[in-house]
């Protein structure tokens, strides 16, 4: 378990690196134009988007291992490729590469991570991954930032070697995992695999197909939104200056790292879903935040302080998310779909984060009043889609707490009674 933490962290600390500045290298740097760098975001998303609904099946069938071998070797590439880039075709390309790989990676990690957990110890280690990820995605982000220079092609392409490297370190890393003698990752394919499995098992089973719906609500209401949507209106309604969104963005790094094993012990003891319904609160009340920052009549120094404290209410709701969503898909799969679920659900982390940026991108930047209401209300369907899901759970799945609880019914000795012979 420790080694698959590393590597996950590891992964991030390069992706860290290179994703806040790749619109940057595309279009200013390599000198090809605003549009062609959005085209090759949008790739990035769609390799995504294309290899999610395979990788599933694939980790059930060929074990996570493998598969996130292939994927970092992938990734690995497009990065090298994304380095050395210096036309249409080749961007594209590598954008495909890139986006294709780091996509296979999570649900692999997270199937590496259950397979190696108990159910009582699950919420535990996805937290601890969670915190991993976004600690080394900020420190190469403010690593990266240093290193980088936008007269200077080279230093992209250390950049992006230095990512390739990481990718190579996790596969190097995960390589070890079976060879270690962890016992939950010796025969990684369940005997059950490709048994009765599929999209249709998984569309079936009620429980995760409204777990999927409120998980796309999540990622729309709050992740789609940090980089497009509400960046937009901080500039345009709240009037907040560029580099104040770094330290928003900052802000909600920071309140995830410090709050996050703070949760945790309330988390633990608490019903799931009636967590996601108080991270749905939270967040409206971001929103709300939000608003006065906008729309609201208070000094300059009033709204900057209200718009970052929007994205610091943003990283205290994703601290208590983390160790609950995660481990929800996990105990919600059955032995052999373990991969198929995790990707499916990756899959549709994935779509909203596509479409988030395109509807509230807009709304963002000219209707104002709109856009604070309508997030607001996905925010409180975040709390009723909770609560419905929590009638679809068994109170184990729901608080795994209960199955570790010790009882508190004490076994009374009952003295053996004697028979007489007649």
């Amino acid at each position: 378990m420790r080694r698959i933490q590393a590597g996950s962290a590891l992964s991030a600390f390069g992706l860290g690196f290179t994703v806040p500045y790749l619109y940057v290298y595309v279009a200013q740097v390599r000198g090809l134009g605003a549009t062609t760098a959005g085209v090759v975001l949008a790739v990035f998303a769609m390799a995504a988007l294309v290899v999610l609904p395979f990788s599933g099946r694939a980790i059930d069938r060929r074990g996570p291992v493998p598969v996130l071998l292939a994927a970092s070797a992938v990734a690995a590439v497009g990065a090298v490729g994304m380095g050395l880039a210096s036309s249409v075709p080749a961007a594209v390309g590598a954008a495909a590469l890139l986006g294709a790989g780091t996509a296979v990676l999570q649900p692999a990690l997270a199937t590496m991570i259950v397979w190696c957990s108990e159910p009582a110890g699950r919420t535990r280690a996805f937290a601890l991954q969670f915190f991993l990820q976004n600690l080394g995605l900020g420190v190469g982000g403010l690593i990266g930032g240093q290193l980088v220079d936008v007269n200077r092609p080279g230093s992209f392409l250390l950049l992006f070697s230095i990512e390739a490297a990481m990718f190579l370190v996790l596969a190097a890393v995960v390589g070890t995992v079976r060879t270690a003698g962890s016992a939950a990752l010796q025969d990684t394919r369940p005997a059950a695999a490709g048994k009765g499995g599929g999209i249709r098992a998984l569309l079936s089973h009620k429980a995760m197909v409204q777990l999927c719906v409120l998980g796309f609500v999540l990622f729309f209401a709050c992740y789609g939104q940090f980089e497009s949507g509400l960046a937009a209106y901080g500039t345009e309604a709240a009037g907040i200056a560029p580099s104040t969104l770094g330290v928003a963005l900052a802000a909600n790094t920071a309140v995830i790292v410090l709050a996050q094993f703070l949760v945790l012990k309330f988390v633990e003891r608490r019903k799931r879903t009636r967590v996601i319904a108080a991270v749905g609160l939270i967040w409206a009340l971001a929103w709300i935040i939000a608003g006065y920052a906008g729309l609201g009549h208070g000094s300059q120094a009033m709204a900057t302080a209200a718009f970052v404290s929007t994205y610091a209410l943003f990283g205290l709701g994703e601290a208590m998310l983390s160790p609950t969503v995660a481990p929800l898909v996990a105990d919600l799969a059955p032995e052999s779909m373990v991969g198929s679920y995790n990707s499916a659900f990756a899959l549709v982390k994935q779509l909203a984060l596509a479409v988030g940026p395109a509807v509230g991108g807009p709304m963002g930047a000219s209707l104002h009043g709109p856009y604070i209401v309508t997030f607001v209300l996905f925010s409180l369907l975040v709390t009723v889609l909770a609560v419905r899901l929590g009638k679809q759970l068994t109170p184990v799945q729901n608080q795994p707490s209960l199955a570790v609880r010790p009882s508190r019914v004490v076994a009374q000795h009952q003295p053996a009674q004697e028979t007489a012979a007649v």
